[in-house]
């Protein structure tokens, strides 16, 4: 959900353009949105995404069975580059989605830098207790 429709109800063209990236990132990195967990921490999988990129390890994200039926780790690579842009912070930042469909079909495009996505605080504690709850009957 796009965080401005999550925090003020505004929705747009852009909202579809955000969803679209986190399917992106979440289809190559084979993890879900909702409350990843990088190692024993639970963490917002947008913000772990684009720090890894940003630091020019973006393909530790992709999925490792992705990773052995592909030819081409460099083009996963620009999937991953083109969801960030997708998923950032300010609406107005992010690609219409005829942008993103020409940056899918070229090879020869140099895309902007994205900036940073929305940070969202995800209740660990909930979550344990609804999975504790689920696993217990209770």
């Amino acid at each position: 959900m796009a965080p401005e429709y999550a925090t003020h109800g505004q929705i747009s063209v852009k909202s579809d353009v955000f969803s679209f990236g986190v399917l992106v990132l979440e289809t190559v990195s084979g993890q879900k949105n909702i409350c990843f967990r990088s190692g024993e921490n639970a963490e917002d999988f947008l913000i772990y995404a684009w720090k890894h990129w940003r630091e020019g390890v973006g393909s530790c994200l992709i999925d490792p069975a992705l990773r052995a039926q592909s030819s081409s780790i460099r083009n996963i690579v620009r999937c991953i580059h083109i969801g960030l842009l997708c998923v950032q912070e300010n609406v107005a930042a992010r690609p219409t989605i005829v942008s993103v469909v020409l940056m899918l079909n070229s090879f020869s495009t140099t895309f902007l830098v994205p900036s940073g996505p929305s940070f969202f605080l995800c209740k660990v504690a909930s979550i344990q207790n609804f999975h504790f709850e689920n696993t217990t009957g209770g």
